[in-house]
């Protein structure tokens, strides 16, 4: 079975640690727990995870978030792959900080990467591991925000929730969307 799972952020060490990069940074410690490297390919950084008969493809697109769907979607051509054995991690403003919550299909919700993905997919029916940044901002204060730098106090916490998150993206690729919601989902 192959799965491909995609992070979605931003290239460029000014996005970094911010809160759209979530999909990047956990996808990083995912790599790093599974003593695999990302490499540099066509339109984004590829690693391969071999986990209990499984090929997981980590992709980091390097077509910034507002055109990630021409990434997914040669990636998904490559390996063909099924949008179902697809999985997105993505910010989500709608949720507290820390909240992690996997879907099977869902709308954008505003989330230009998302809409990308949509329009390349021709379909919003794939599924998301949704991480929680919060939405402490003001109004029209949403770029600034997702765009900003997770603050300390965060920053200690987002090692236990990247690794819960590489928990849930395993039991995806092992267990199903189904199982892995009702386990994980709180």
């Amino acid at each position: 079975m192959k799965y491909l799972i995609v992070g979605l952020g931003n290239p460029g060490p000014e996005y970094e640690l911010t809160r759209h990069n979530i999909g990047f940074l956990t996808l990083d410690r995912l790599a790093d727990q599974q003593n695999t490297v990302f490499k540099t390919a066509r339109l984004g950084e590829v690693s391969l995870v071999k986990y209990k008969g499984r090929s997981i493809h980590l992709l980091k697109p390097n077509t910034y978030m507002n055109r990630s769907g021409k990434a997914v979607n040669y990636w998904l051509q490559q390996h063909k792959i099924t949008a179902e054995n697809l999985l997105i991690i993505t910010d989500d403003i709608a949720l507290p900080f820390g909240t992690l919550r996997m879907r099977g299909k869902g709308s954008s919700a505003g989330h230009n990467g998302l809409k990308d993905i949509e329009a390349n997919l021709g379909s919003a029916k794939y599924p998301r591991l949704k991480f929680g940044v919060g939405n402490d901002f003001h109004k029209g204060q949403q770029v600034d925000y997702v765009l900003g730098n997770f603050p300390q106090e965060e920053l200690d916490e987002l090692p236990h929730l990247m690794d819960r998150a590489g928990e849930m993206i395993l039991s995806f690729c092992t267990i199903g969307i189904s199982r892995t919601m009702s386990q994980y989902n709180s």
